[in-house]
């Protein structure tokens, strides 16, 4: 491999020097093993800047590219085939910013068995990485099943008293949906005489019919992983009994696998199908919008309120991305970030607050601001941001997928009417959480000695705050980043649309 392609293919496996690292450590020498683990995630993550730097925005086309044969079953080559562009670039980027992030906030959080729980982090972040660089059918369906392992064990090891039941749970459902995928992503291997993405796009020819049957067996794998209404059911749980760190990297990065699959998968591989079905999506994805505000609503635990929010947020991701057209695309692709920011920030605030109280029941708080007003001040902008405040991240999301809904030629006006009430259902529940937790009188003596934030948290939330208002307020850079990529999906998308009747 030369230069080029070295960063790269180094960024998704350098955490594996970590564990390395790890393995040689005794169990007791439990900050050595943060250190290690914290440290090695910053560099991944500086790998990633070296990454974007090599990017050219301009180009629409796959870059940094790292292929060759891998293993040949009878006519058919696997390829190791990693490459990023405009679709991948920014989630890669979101995926090593907030590891080190998650691993800083388990510094007090996690006291047992730290070092299997960061060798086990570790482990995760190689698998998000390479989902989102692999370009190989196989290869990808190999990092995507392995994500469910780690993901598994941290929430059954280190989770909340009914963490079995939300890993198995997650576990399951997650893989019925891939047990599907994988028999879509072998009649393709098999009848089209390859694995890669690239070339299956430009070889295309499937029939319609064989084409809406592949699209469902891929969507009913992405859509479980988003989760789309109705099959969400799985995260409310797997969140809530989530240690904080999974439940940001859960939110923040995993459920991105699903819409980054739809994306990178659904849309350019079969868009004679995804241009039919794109009005039931959008559909789908309204009902997820209005049914995840309503619930959020009227929940009592403050994270499972922020967890059905993501069955919300999430709706306006898939919302956009089948309005099958730049804005909604690009909106989409930006929101899946916003959402890691905001709602990993969410997580973090919870995970604060329940370190100090051990519980989670918005009751037991009030007039947190007058105790914590450094904590009160810094979830006060998380929370603006998640209901789309103008001037932070969350609104320029949303305005642009609503702008795309509105203005597509494959779905109905109505389905942006209706999903734009999703953002005032959002300002009702994040607002109410925020009225519950800080404003009113400190009327339970357990709060009154309460210590507001060291500097390891606030370091902790800091980076995401930047970005927070970085993307509110010149979201540019990031648009740019991916144009190139999203008007050559949509190049394929219409070109489909025009051969059908």
């Amino acid at each position: 491999m030369n230069f080029v392609i070295y960063p790269l293919t180094l960024t998704t496996f350098f955490p594996l020097l970590g564990v390395l690292i790890i393995l040689f450590l005794k169990a007791e020498h439990k900050n050595a093993i943060r250190w290690v683990a914290l440290l090695t995630s910053l560099v991944t993550f500086g790998i990633s800047i070296a990454v974007l730097a090599q990017f050219d925005t301009a180009n629409p086309d796959l870059q940094l590219v790292a292929r060759a044969p891998w293993f040949q079953i009878a006519n058919w080559t696997v390829h190791f085939y990693m490459a990023v562009d405009g679709l991948s670039i920014l989630l890669v980027m979101l995926t090593t910013f907030l590891t080190p992030i998650s691993i800083l906030s388990t510094w007090t959080a996690v006291e047992d068995r730290v070092k299997e729980f960061m060798i086990f982090f570790l482990l995760l972040e190689v698998g998000m990485l390479g989902v989102f660089v692999a370009q190989d059918l196989f290869l990808f369906y190999v990092f995507w099943e392995f994500t469910l392992v780690p993901m598994y064990f941290l929430i059954g090891i280190w989770g909340g008293q009914r963490r079995m039941y939300a890993a198995i749970k997650f576990f399951l459902y997650t893989m019925a949906g891939s047990i599907l995928m994988l028999l879509a992503i072998l009649w393709l291997g098999i009848y089209q005489g390859t694995f890669t993405v690239p070339d299956l796009i430009a070889k295309g020819g499937i029939p319609d019919a064989v084409q809406m049957v592949l699209f469902i067996a891929f969507a009913a794998a992405f859509a479980i992983k988003v989760p789309m209404w109705p099959l969400h059911s799985w995260l409310p749980d797997a969140h809530v009994e989530a240690p904080t760190a999974g439940s940001v990297i859960l939110a923040g990065v995993l459920l991105k696998m699903g819409t980054y699959g739809f994306l990178r998968f659904n849309l350019p591989l079969f868009p004679e199908a995804a241009v039919k079905a794109a009005p039931w999506m959008a559909l789908l994805a309204t009902i997820g919008i209005i049914y995840g505000a309503a619930v959020s609503y009227a929940q009592k635990d403050v994270k499972k309120l922020v967890a059905y929010s993501s069955v919300s947020h999430l709706g306006f991701v898939m919302l956009g991305l089948f309005a099958l057209n730049p804005q909604g695309i690009a909106g989409g692709i930006l929101q899946m970030v916003n959402h890691g920011l905001s709602t990993g920030a969410l997580f973090l605030i919870v995970g604060m607050i329940y370190e100090r109280r051990h519980t989670r029941d918005m009751n037991a708080f009030g007039g947190l601001w007058k105790i914590m007003p450094i904590y009160g001040v810094l979830t006060l902008i998380v929370t603006l941001s998640s209901m789309g405040l103008p001037g932070l991240n969350g609104f320029v999301g949303e305005f642009t997928i609503l702008l795309g809904a509105f203005g597509s030629e494959h779905i109905s006006p109505w389905f942006a009417g209706i999903s734009a009430a999703g953002v005032i259902m959002a300002a009702v529940y994040m607002l109410y959480m925020f009225q519950k937790l800080f404003l009113g009188p400190v009327d339970k003596e357990e709060n009154q000695a309460l210590k507001d934030l060291n500097w390891r948290e606030i370091v902790t939330l800091i980076p995401l705050l930047v970005f927070i208002f970085w993307i509110g307020l010149y979201p540019k850079p990031f648009f740019t980043l991916m144009a190139p990529s999203v008007d050559k999906l949509v190049t394929i998308i219409q070109a489909a649309a025009a051969g059908l009747p």
